[in-house]
């Protein structure tokens, strides 16, 4: 068991995950008005769109407007995704807005990426080296490895460790080959398949391996665990986190209708705060922008405290 982390970083993915997989149509004015309420927490990181096909996610057809729209707070980064030359083109025409860096990213399991992103482990690989040339020529660090169904996949089924940890060391011979350093490994739970201890196993086999890399969870709460594996990895010192605010999205390859999707920002924070973890965020702002999101997309999203509250307004309640 190492330290707590005396401090977090959480980056706040609700706007494009959850607006990606809403049936919508979500109004332009509402995706900026969540931004600005988001920025407003404390939260320092917000993806806020998604430039891809409006064919296949006809929910983001509107990112670039979005981007024109919302203002920029200080001490706020946004990012925004894409998969391709034509959507990395138009993240760059908003380079004044938005920070944009290059991952490396890789699925542990052959099954998922082939059901996912139709090739396999090989020919993932070789579009990860072309990607990754092609972000450098366009002046795009390449800063992290990602690696997808690190936990379990519905189609697989178990994914060892070595599956994970050579996964991983395939995406860093490619930085090698390209020259570039790495700062970031990002550990994703894409299925919902992680529980404690299989967090405990893969990360202390990932940090064992590479002991001077900051490792970053992406936990899903498809099967309602996401809590309690955050807990497993502030345990472990992990200390960066994606989640999105009142539990926004969902998870397109659970194999189940209604799946939830990444843990809930505000489920995060607070577990955060009562660990004695700083997040530097206001938790009872974050509630009032899930509530705003809750609002936006017009039915009940899956955090329990858009209903009960932080345990702060609890203590407050009674205090009085």
């Amino acid at each position: 068991m190492t330290d707590l982390p005396a401090r977090v970083e959480i980056n706040e993915e609700g706007p494009r995950e959850g607006f990606q997989i809403e049936p919508g149509p979500i109004e332009t004015g509402d995706k900026v008005r969540l931004i600005e309420a988001l920025a407003g927490t404390g939260v320092a990181h917000i993806q806020a769109c998604s430039f891809v096909s409006p064919k296949l996610v006809p929910g983001w057809r509107d990112a670039d407007a979005v981007v024109r729209g919302f203002s920029p707070r200080s001490g706020v980064e946004y990012t925004g995704l894409w998969f391709n030359e034509r959507g990395l083109d138009r993240a760059l025409a908003h380079a004044d807005k938005l920070s944009l860096r290059g991952a490396i990213s890789l699925s542990a399991s052959d099954d998922f990426s082939r059901r996912n992103l139709n090739r396999s482990h090989a020919e993932n690989l070789e579009r990860m080296r072309s990607q990754t040339t092609l972000h450098l020529s366009k002046n795009v660090p390449v800063t992290r490895v990602g690696v997808m169904a690190a936990f379990g996949c519905n189609f697989q089924g178990e994914v060892t460790v070595a599956d994970v940890v050579r996964t991983v060391g395939d995406g860093f011979g490619i930085a090698g080959e390209a020259g570039i350093s790495i700062d970031e490994i990002s550990l994703s739970d894409t299925m919902g398949w992680a529980i404690p201890s299989r967090i405990e196993a893969v990360v202390g086999a990932v940090r064992e391996r590479w002991p001077d890399q900051r490792i970053k969870l992406h936990l899903h709460d498809t099967r309602g665990m996401a809590v309690a594996n955050a807990a497993a990895g502030l345990r472990l010192g992990v200390d960066k986190y994606d989640s999105t605010v009142g539990g926004l999205g969902g998870c397109p390859f659970a194999a189940h209708a209604g799946a939830a999707g990444n843990i809930a920002t505000e489920e995060l924070v607070m577990l955060c705060e009562e660990m004695g973890i700083e997040t530097g965020i206001d938790l009872d702002a974050l509630i009032e922008a899930g509530r705003l999101a809750e609002s936006i997309v017009g039915h009940p999203l899956p955090s329990e405290l858009l209903h009960a509250g932080s345990l702060h307004a609890a203590r407050r309640k009674v205090m009085q």
